[in-house]
């Protein structure tokens, strides 16, 4: 009898250890948007900008780690890829400027980004093909760099 007990408590004990190794061994993946050609989500308008979906800005994310992955653009270049390159600055910023306006600070913490994105998003309307971003490709470049000097002198916004 104190054998069979011993077993189940083993059984028993395996099985939630088995369920705690599942549970906690995934990360279930952010909620992401239709992939395919053609899809992209709709913009604050109601406009689809991001013809590509590669380049559609993801939304939730923290001002942080969207100024982080904007850094990641400073040291590259049209020299390899300009379409990916200039698809991908476009898309740091669009996801940076989303980050900035869900802050909890509240838009207003970042008045000078919010407006340089405004005055980007009006010059490339609806339009982030790779004709479009090319053909503004000195104003997306200032715009990130504005940015990234912005925020080097607000170090509490991203650390």
């Amino acid at each position: 009898m104190i054998h069979k007990k011993s077993v189940q408590g083993t059984v028993l004990a395996a099985a939630v250890l088995a369920a705690l190794a599942v549970s906690c061994g995934t990360t279930p993946e952010p909620d992401r948007p239709a992939s395919g050609a053609g899809a992209a989500g709709p913009d604050r308008a109601g406009a689809t900008p991001y013809p590509d979906n590669a380049y559609a800005p993801s939304t939730g994310e923290k001002v942080r780690d969207a100024f982080a992955t904007l850094q990641a653009t400073l040291n590259d270049s049209c020299a390899k890829d300009c379409d990916y390159f200039l698809g991908r600055v476009n898309k740091e910023l669009q996801e940076l400027d989303r980050a900035m306006k869900n802050d909890p600070k509240g838009p207003g913490h970042f008045p000078e980004p919010i407006q340089k994105m405004t005055e980007l998003n009006n010059t490339l309307g609806a339009d982030a093909s790779s004709e479009n971003l090319k053909k503004h490709h000195k104003q997306l470049i200032a715009t990130r760099d504005f940015i990234n000097t912005w925020m080097q002198d607000h170090p509490d916004d991203y650390r």
